[in-house]
């Protein structure tokens, strides 16, 4: 048996508009006499009948200016450990954004770096980033490294 062959019984058949006064839904197709509705190509948007529409109900809210955005990449303590695994030459120099962005883990788009404290790490390393959390700060100079912040 294929799909083409499946059959099923209780599949209605299609009300055909306009189709004549014996099918049901002749003349008008359902649509009523004159007026906007009943002419074609005719969508009226969020109209709900003279009640006021739902966008206009609900108060405006915020403003996400695009402007002031900055590019920063957020990356985790258990990456960095990640990355030191797969690549040692970076945890000689600093881990920095450029370092980060030539050995291809951060697209170039980012314009600074920030690091978070998830994740544990075995590994000593000296960073240079904008931003970082207390507990990644923490957790890097337990191990004996460094945090330089650049403004």
């Amino acid at each position: 048996m294929k799909l083409n062959q499946l059959y099923s019984k209780n599949k209605k058949p299609k009300k055909r508009l306009g189709r004549g006064i014996g099918s049901g839904k002749g003349k008008t197709s359902g649509r009523g006499h004159k007026g906007q509705k009943s002419r074609s190509g005719v969508a009226i948007k969020s109209f709900e009948g003279g009640q006021m529409p739902l966008y206009r109900r609900l108060p405006k809210r915020g403003f996400k200016s695009l402007a002031n955005k900055k590019n920063i990449a957020v990356i985790n303590l258990s990456r960095i450990e990640y990355i030191a695994k797969k690549n040692s030459i970076i945890l000689k120099s600093k881990i920095n954004l450029e370092n980060l962005q030539k050995s291809k883990f951060l697209n170039k788009k980012y314009e600074k770096l920030k690091l978070l404290g998830v994740g544990e790490i075995t590994q000593k390393f000296d960073v240079e980033l904008n931003f970082i959390s207390k507990s990644a700060k923490e957790k890097i100079e337990k191990l004996g490294g460094k945090v330089t912040l650049i403004k």
